[in-house]
């Protein structure tokens, strides 16, 4: 594992981890911001839990390599989806700007470690 792609697994695992929790106990902010995003309080929990899983296999990822990119791909695909979000209801780009740059992370992630992701159960 290269030092670049451990800062960033360490940093893309708090984050998300922070992350989800928030939404999964509804937190304040969570709440009001899927609330402004127009969206379900279910489909907040459910962001919630797959952010957990994929800051789980981020940290399972310390000891199983796979488990990295799997998670750097499923954590970029919920950043995509909260861009397309903000989009939707015109936020700015200051706005925007958290989960862009926590999904370029994710994606960097990703193709640091493609190379393993062949190793991931059910990926053979």
């Amino acid at each position: 594992m290269d030092i670049l792609s451990i800062i960033l697994q360490i940093l893309l695992a708090l984050m998300f981890l922070i992350a989800g929790l928030a939404k999964l106990f509804g937190s304040k902010t969570s709440v009001e911001s899927f609330n402004h995003l127009k969206l379900a309080q279910w489909f907040r929990v459910i962001t919630g839990l797959v952010e957990l899983v994929g800051a789980v296999g981020l940290i399972i990822g310390f000891w199983e390599e796979s488990w990295v990119p799997a998670s750097g791909l499923l954590l970029g695909i919920v950043a995509i989806g909260g861009i397309i979000s903000h989009i939707r209801v015109k936020d700015s780009f200051k706005q925007t700007f958290t989960i862009l740059l926590l999904g370029i992370i994710a994606f960097v992630l990703l193709w640091i470690n493609y190379s393993d992701l062949s190793s991931f159960p059910g990926f053979n």
